[in-house]
């Protein structure tokens, strides 16, 4: 019966996703409840709420030693950079959004953290484009303008994303590179 709920909730996710990636874009939803707007661009990934933002997307897990290290130095960052920097966490382990949440609220994790079951094609997506086989923690870092710094399997100290930051926060934008064609859209659930 359990595996039976899974797979509905599953469905219903893919349902959802569906009709947004009909316009080549994705909604992630947090586990607080936030809508962040993801696009694939040429070169990266277009967060439209972070627009103008040094990114960090990150696919962690809550039972991944490296990833709970990590947590911290980001709670860290994203304290002393505010506007200037976005962390997007997506949990590849499974963990239910309720405990998720639980997690969050108890380590005091103040960036966006996003389910899998709720970000599931779009994980699928970047794994294609990047070559991701699975491993975590796995970080992209995007430029204000969304284009792909640096994609990292393992730990990164805080005074190395730190300094990455730095430098990344006072390089100009660029204009948005054009969108992909439909052929390479974040794929479907």
């Amino acid at each position: 019966m359990k595996k039976l709920l899974s797979l509905l909730l599953v469905g219903a996710a893919l349902l959802a996703t569906s009709a947004q990636a009909a316009d080549n874009s994705i909604v992630l939803p947090t586990i607080e409840g936030k809508k962040i707007h993801v696009k694939g661009t040429d070169n990266g990934l277009d967060f439209e709420e972070y627009r103008g933002r040094v990114v960090f997307l990150e696919f962690w897990g809550t039972h991944c030693p490296p990833c709970l290290i990590s947590v911290p130095n980001y709670i860290k960052l994203k304290k002393k950079f505010k506007d200037k920097l976005a962390i997007v966490a997506i949990e590849v382990q499974d963990t239910p959004a309720d405990k998720l949440k639980k997690f969050a609220e108890a380590k005091g994790i103040n960036y966006d953290v996003v389910p899998y079951r709720d970000a599931y094609s779009f994980v699928n997506y970047v794994a294609k484009r990047a070559g991701w086989k699975g491993s975590i923690p796995f970080l992209m870092i995007l430029d204000k303008s969304g284009n792909v710094v640096t994609m990292q399997v393992g730990l990164l100290n805080e005074k190395a994303l730190e300094g990455i930051v730095e430098k990344l926060s006072e390089m100009p934008a660029t204009p948005a590179k054009k969108a992909e064609t439909n052929s390479s859209k974040p794929a479907e659930k």
